[in-house]
């Protein structure tokens, strides 16, 4: 590159030298060193709109693994409510069926959480929407396990008072199938053997020897021990709770007192003929809810499938009662 620069001269026929004052060289060189910067500024923008730095590069990975981690919650999220709604199915539908309690309401698992601001701190950020979302489904989640923990809670409960209740339930005969004659009447219409009309007979009688043991049919409370020589005779109720009573009539003795508390198999009295009866035997009822029920029942507890079977074909057969 030529260090000086010429100039032709039409009068003399020749290039002379051109001689530049200081201000032009400084002009010219301002001019190269403002053309270089725009290029440069140029290029620049150029390369990175089409070209990513490292930190970019960086900064684009973390927004795709973050996308993808949340894509992988909202999936789990979704596996936890679908594992949520088997475990309400269950309760609902089952334990809470068992047990003979109402299921919790839909409205009571799907009510709202929080009030109306309570993500107000978590707006005006980037992606604040998927921030907000996000916390809104967990928060439905654990609001649930916890409806659903408190729900286990009172099965829990339910289940203790179930087995306070099986046990109290009359489950067993009066009388032991050694001492037993045979079951005189079970529960329906009968000849009176007294009367001789017929009469709704509502409970059974079991012929045994007179002083054979009768046995407390369920867990509970002596409510009556009553002497007498009229209608049921010697009688013993007893207060199973639940709902539950059981009579005991035509006793030749007491072997329990007002107040006692018996367990299931405990001997409570002895077999007798006292009041209307014609022969040795234990009249038995069973009251549920103040009613009376067929004791055949509630035989459940001590008796083999062919022995209930016989129980049930006796008991509906028709003939005199002893009482």
């Amino acid at each position: 590159m030529a260090k000086h620069s010429y100039k032709f001269n039409p009068e003399s026929l020749s290039y002379v030298k051109v001689k530049r004052s200081a201000q032009q060289k400084f002009l010219k060189f301002f001019m190269y060193f403002l053309a270089s910067i725009v290029l440069a500024v140029i290029y620049t923008a150029l390369f990175f709109n089409y070209f990513d730095s490292p930190k970019e590069k960086g900064l684009r990975r973390q927004i795709t693994e973050l996308k993808l981690n949340y894509e992988i919650i909202q999936q789990d999220c979704k596996r936890m409510e679908s594992v949520l709604a088997d475990l309400q199915e269950r309760d609902d539908n089952i334990y809470r069926t068992i047990f003979e309690a109402e299921p919790i309401h839909a409205s009571i698992r799907e009510a709202g959480y929080g009030g109306t601001n309570v993500y107000q701190n978590l707006e005006g950020m980037e992606n604040s929407d998927i921030v907000i979302n996000t916390k809104k489904q967990l928060d439905r989640i654990m609001k649930k396990i916890y409806i659903q923990s408190v729900s286990y809670d009172e099965v829990i409960e339910l289940a203790k008072s179930k087995e306070e209740m099986l046990s109290c339930i009359p489950a067993i005969q009066p009388i032991s199938n050694k001492d037993l004659t045979r079951t005189a009447s079970g529960w329906g219409w009968r000849i009176h053997p007294i009367y001789k009309i017929r009469k709704f007979h509502e409970g059974m009688d079991f012929t045994a020897p007179s002083g054979a043991d009768i046995y407390a049919t369920g867990d509970g409370v002596i409510a009556v021990v009553e002497s007498s020589h009229r209608g049921y005779g010697n009688k013993i109720i007893i207060d199973h709770g639940f709902g539950y009573r059981t009579l005991y009539a035509h006793l030749l003795a007491f072997n329990v007192k007002v107040g006692q508390k018996v367990k299931r198999g405990d001997v409570i009295g002895k077999v007798g003929n006292t009041g209307l009866s014609t022969a040795p035997h234990l009249h038995y009822e069973v009251h549920l809810n103040n009613k009376k029920v067929n004791p055949v029942n509630y035989y459940f507890n001590d008796l083999s499938a062919e022995e209930y079977e016989r129980m049930i074909e006796i008991s509906v057969k028709s003939g005199q009662t002893f009482d």
